[in-house]
């Protein structure tokens, strides 16, 4: 993975029914939430990510690997390990695991501060947490 090729990372929040989407500003200083995605199964997130990609000149898929406290992984962790693979094998892109203890408590915390109304935290929490983990994945450059 070479992060000093111009490009920006996409980040994703993976949930049981939605996925969650950030994207890193061309000079990889920030993270802005970018969309929350409802597939219909694997193929779907998978053309939605290409296009995604594609559009906004990604380098690296950042996912968020969801670890127990105690850092152990279970089967969601499982998941994300899986369509890592999937990313790097049928869209060739450069795919890190990042951890995400946290990111869904701390987005909903700051929506919160915000005074987001419920209706709205609803709608952005996904994107809102994939931005969180971003900008630790950021942070840590």
């Amino acid at each position: 993975m070479n992060l000093q090729a111009p490009g920006r990372i996409l980040a994703l929040d993976l949930g049981q029914k939605r996925v969650g989407l950030a994207l890193s500003d061309d000079l990889r200083i920030t993270a802005q939430p970018y969309a929350t995605l409802e597939p219909r199964g694997t193929e779907d997130l998978l053309e939605s990510l290409r296009q995604i990609a594609a559009r906004e000149n990604v380098v690296l898929v950042l996912i968020g690997l969801p670890k127990r406290l105690d850092g152990s992984l279970g089967p969601q962790a499982e998941e994300a390990k899986t369509l890592a693979a999937l990313i790097r094998e049928r869209l060739s892109l450069p795919v890190r695991l990042w951890d995400e203890r946290f990111s869904t408590h701390a987005a909903k915390r700051a929506l919160l501060e915000d005074n987001v109304s419920r209706k709205k935290r609803k709608q952005v929490i996904d994107q809102t947490a994939a931005a969180w983990i971003l900008q630790g994945f950021l942070d840590s450059l």
